[in-house]
């Protein structure tokens, strides 16, 4: 890799070739007024000449010097900088003293630049960590009781019991394959979402009636106000959003809680809530539910992933919408979902 001081040099040349080529230029154009203008004779005009050019060449280089520690010297920097964000540390930020307007807004951004990629590669780093792990316990799960159903003095309710092990670690690893393929299709989306007119108060009622294997049997007690409500939007990824929060109210209720659902429509917008009458959460969890592979409750991995609330939040914000969360300890928790009508 060619070295950034010998770079500096060499330009430090060429600026200072550029600014004598500039003054001889100049002391020529004076030498040709004052022959001309003044009437010198030619001996005197090559004595003018001569020392206008000594004078003008010292000012050159020093000129030059001054230009190439205000100009050059930032630039250098900012160069060393960039194959360093190029090495992959991003553990950077520039400085600037000077008084040009312009080198301090470049800085300003790179730094900016680096901090974002900083964040970017921590993110990358967490979520490979998350995803491993995710993995792997469904995948060890997998591996130990296949090799226990290679024992032959296995009962039939035994190994019964190591297949079903065996298909729900696999319906876990299809869940979070899933799951993480359609948020990466969703962050990595921008524009609108592609809407069609739909009963939402119909759509959240298939959910429930998809959900009773759930909450059939938890006897929990359904308060389900849904008004008919058309509204118009994704269905497929709405679908999405009331099951993710539905199940996890059936999951957090106890046995024979209550758990209240209401659909409404006002001021031009639709709000959605489900409240469930379970354990609650601290301030701190809720400051992370919404964050990727977090859970509250690690009690709970075997049952979720820890993506769900992350594709909720993303999907209602392309939707144009939002969703906050309401608990405390104890409690239970109320999620709220506000779409635009």
């Amino acid at each position: 890799m060619t070295n950034p001081l010998w770079r500096n040099k060499r330009l430090r040349y060429v600026f200072l070739a550029c600014v004598i080529v500039l003054a001889v230029a100049a002391v020529a154009a004076l030498a040709s007024v004052l022959l001309y203008a003044f009437k010198i004779t030619r001996s005197e005009t090559a004595v003018v000449f001569l020392c206008i050019a000594l004078g003008v060449a010292a000012v050159a280089v020093v000129l030059s010097m001054v230009m190439s520690r205000v100009v050059l010297k930032p630039v250098s920097r900012l160069s060393e900088a960039s194959q360093q964000i190029a090495r992959g540390d991003f553990d950077l930020n520039l400085t600037y003293e000077g008084a040009i307007e312009e080198f301090r807004d470049t800085y300003r951004s790179f730094n900016t630049m680096a901090r974002e990629l900083r964040s970017i590669e921590t993110l990358r780093a967490d979520f490979i960590a998350n995803v491993s792990h995710e993995f792997k316990t469904p995948l060890t799960a997998i591996e130990g009781y296949a090799m226990l159903l290679q024992d032959r003095g296995l009962t039939e309710g035994e190994r019964a019991d190591c297949t079903q092990r065996i298909l729900d670690s696999a319906g876990r690893l299809s869940a979070l394959v899933s799951n993480i393929l359609l948020l990466s299709k969703l962050e990595q989306q921008t524009a609108s979402v592609e809407k069609a007119p739909f009963r939402l108060d119909e759509q959240i009622r298939q959910v429930m009636v998809e959900l009773e294997p759930l909450w059939g049997p938890k006897e929990l007690e359904l308060e389900l106000e849904l008004p008919p409500l058309r509204y118009e939007g994704s269905e497929s990824l709405l679908y999405h959003v009331w099951s993710n929060l539905l199940s996890n109210a059936v999951k957090f209720s106890p046995q024979g809680g209550a758990l209240t659902v209401t659909l409404a429509e006002a001021e031009g917008t639709v709000v959605f809530s489900v409240t469930d009458r379970g354990p609650g959460m601290s301030a701190d969890v809720q400051r992370h539910i919404f964050d990727k592979f977090y859970q509250g409750d690690p009690s709970r991995r075997q049952e979720g992933n820890g993506l769900g609330l992350t594709l909720a939040r993303r999907i209602t914000e392309l939707c144009g919408g939002g969703i906050a969360v309401s608990s405390a300890p104890g409690r239970g928790s109320t999620f709220t979902v506000t779409l635009p009508k």
